[in-house]
């Protein structure tokens, strides 16, 4: 039986046959992806003319003014992507901690690889109309990783990236136990990805860590040398008070992010306060995946409890509407487009 398998392996019919097979199947393919894959991912062809259906990135810039605040919602799911982008927000942000925990069902600790998030980014852009800033964690390694990061994000759709200066592994913010790298490394990886990208309106958030374990002094210092790097958007992660937050807004003349976490260690404020401090954008990452998950938790604990939904107590989305957001419609007319009388 061996010895009439290696023949048959051999046949030069059977290999011709083998490799015929493979030429249409890669023809085929051809029609339905881009073969821009040098940053890890095939990009649908739709996805790289998405953009101009919603605001122009040099539009988003524009934006980043006094006297304004772009309100930033986490996305970190087809679900979350589709239900934020109707509702015409300026600005989306895809949350790396709440990507990661749908995605891989894992802690935002460092586990999660460029492979992973870079299909996530692209995922979303083929079905939001929204621009959305992605993180991009440390840049998943060294300038090299760094370089190759930004260019498969800005490849995959998303109109910004957020870096930031901690070590690796690196760890959500508003978590103990973050260390950063030293400034004069951290400057030339933000230097690496304004370089990296091929549109001046891709947007480079970069993101320090430093207030936690080292100060807000240092934290400043630091955000002052990656504006002076070309960071179009400063993070000054977790302050810890108003005073600091005033301190912050008061340093910096390039655009400010803060970032909401409801629950953390940053004051939660009206966007009129944010405004008045000085911050030009806030994104909400966790807001969206904790009120998920506490709906969750309660339609799960009263299946358990009862046997059934009958009496469960989270308000339902009617199942038509969902079916339509979750892009249905679009199956339901192509079915009848092509429909056999």
């Amino acid at each position: 039986m061996r010895f009439l398998i290696f023949l048959l392996a051999h046949n030069k019919a059977f290999v011709a046959l083998k490799w015929k097979l493979f030429i249409v199947y890669k023809q085929k393919f051809h029609k339905i992806v881009s073969h821009d894959n040098r940053y890890g991912n095939l990009i649908p062809i739709r996805n790289k003319i998405k953009l101009s259906e919603g605001l122009s990135m040099t539009v988003i810039k524009n934006l980043f003014k006094p006297g304004n605040l772009v309100s930033a919602p986490g996305i970190f799911d087809g679900i979350s992507a589709r239900m934020a982008d109707q509702f015409g927000f300026d600005l989306l942000y895809m949350t790396g901690y709440g990507t990661v925990a749908s995605h891989l069902g894992v802690p935002d600790a460092g586990i999660a690889s460029y492979a992973d998030m870079v299909g996530r980014v692209q995922m979303i852009a083929s079905i939001v109309k929204t621009p959305f800033i992605a993180d991009g964690d440390t840049g998943y390694g060294g300038l090299l990783n760094m370089h190759h990061t930004v260019k498969g994000y800005e490849a995959a759709g998303a109109a910004g990236i957020q870096i930031e200066d901690q070590e690796f592994p690196k760890k959500c913010g508003h978590t103990p136990g973050r260390k950063v790298i030293p400034l004069e490394d951290m400057i030339q990886k933000i230097e690496v990805a304004v370089e990296a990208r091929v549109s001046e309106d891709f947007l480079i958030v970069a993101r320090t860590d430093a207030r936690t374990g080292y100060g807000l002094d240092e934290a400043l210092r630091r955000g002052e040398g990656f504006a002076k790097a070309g960071a179009d958007i400063l993070f000054i992660e977790s302050p810890e008070s108003l005073e600091e937050m005033e301190k912050i807004c008061a340093s910096f003349d390039t655009p400010l992010l803060v970032n909401v976490v409801d629950g953390g260690s940053t004051p939660v404020l009206s966007k009129q306060e944010y405004i008045d401090l000085g911050y030009q954008i806030a994104i909400y990452p966790g807001t969206g995946f904790m009120a998920t998950a506490q709906a969750l938790h309660s339609v799960y604990g009263t299946i358990k409890k009862t046997g059934s939904s009958v009496d469960v107590e989270v308000p339902l989305r009617d199942f038509m509407t969902f079916s339509e957001e979750m892009g249905f419609k679009e199956v339901w007319n192509f079915d009848k487009k092509h429909a056999r009388d």
